[in-house]
């Protein structure tokens, strides 16, 4: 076997890492060859300077790094006003569930409505505004439901308002009977904005669905 490979284990050895043979052999072969163990012995002193060398001194920065932090980290007005608005639609949605559920109340009790309803025709429209009212509650308590509700939503509100307005321009409804439908655009124009704002990035979405992939 080469010098070679007898200096790389006694350079292991030194290191504390495995000598890839016995330690046995390794000490024969020092003791029989000068040339190695000369080697051995002047890296066991430059290991040893190396470990036993001081550190160089290092000046205090912490001070210095501390005061070139900024005050307020990056994103922690824009995190807080992104809350705040999230809050704030949440709440308007609640407002106008509890709107929406008092039109639906006295028709589902009473069976009264308005322009003189028969009984039934007064509870499916009483069901139906607490139905929506359940809806806006409903995405106040779980925003992430906004964009599942929509396309129901939107589609009513269209198909209800589009009938509304011919209704007024034949004479076949009240204003103040038409007005209350403004409650329910509303609730879909909250919900709506909801949606917008918690979508993500395609890109996002992406690396979402890989990484649940993965996973599974």
């Amino acid at each position: 076997m080469q010098c070679s490979a007898f200096r790389e284990a006694g350079s292991a050895r030194l290191d504390g890492e495995p000598l890839g043979m016995p330690e046995a052999v390794l000490d024969r072969h020092l003791a029989a060859c000068p040339a190695c163990a000369g080697w051995t012995s002047q890296a066991a002193a430059v290991t040893r300077r190396a470990r036993l060398s001081p550190a160089p001194q290092v000046p205090d920065l912490t001070v210095r790094v501390l005061t070139a932090l900024p005050k307020e980290l990056p994103g922690t007005r824009a995190a807080a006003r992104a809350r705040l608005v999230g809050s704030g639609l949440r709440l308007a949605l609640v407002v106008v569930a509890t709107a929406q559920a008092g039109l639906a109340w006295p028709a589902l009790m009473s069976g009264t409505a308005a322009m003189s309803a028969p009984v039934h025709m007064a509870h499916e429209a009483g069901a139906w505004n607490a139905a929506l009212a359940v809806a806006f509650l409903a995405v106040a308590a779980v925003p992430r439901w906004a964009p599942g509700s929509l396309p129901f939503l939107a589609a009513f509100t269209v198909f209800l308002l589009a009938t509304t307005v011919s209704d007024l321009a034949g004479g076949q409804v009240h204003a103040d009977r038409a007005l209350v439908h403004l409650l329910l655009l509303a609730g879909v124009l909250l919900i709506s904005v909801v949606a917008w704002r918690g979508r993500r990035p395609r890109g996002r979405a992406v690396v979402a669905v890989s990484r649940r992939r993965a996973a599974a």
